[in-house]
């Protein structure tokens, strides 16, 4: 069974995201905004991802719930912000999601 509720917003975000990307294709001189215009531009893209991560991670059937998924993911937000490595993040995330299913399943 499939949930085509969420689809709308799913082709409002692309469409958003692609405008916001396609503008320096079409709009000649882009490149001269200001560097903090161009630093949003680039980070459209990464938060649309993120808001669809988070609530996918962070809720269930619409209910909040904090389960070994929320505690890697956070695990792995501290991680980049301490060692500024994606790649030490992803295996500290792993480590704590496969560690923390372990436990709570045994």
């Amino acid at each position: 069974m499939t949930d085509l509720g969420i689809l709308p917003l799913v082709i409002a975000a692309a469409a958003g995201t692609f405008a916001a990307r396609a503008v320096p294709l079409f709009a000649p001189g882009v490149d001269r905004l200001p560097p903090i215009a161009l630093a949003y531009l680039r980070m459209i893209g990464p938060a649309a991802l993120g808001g669809i991560a988070a609530k996918e991670i962070f809720l269930r059937d619409g209910v909040p719930n904090v389960g070994p998924e929320a505690a890697a993911v956070i695990a792995g937000a501290l991680t980049v912000r301490l060692r500024g490595s994606l790649a030490i993040a992803m295996v500290v995330s792993v480590a704590v999601v496969l560690a923390l299913r372990a436990t709570i399943s045994a």
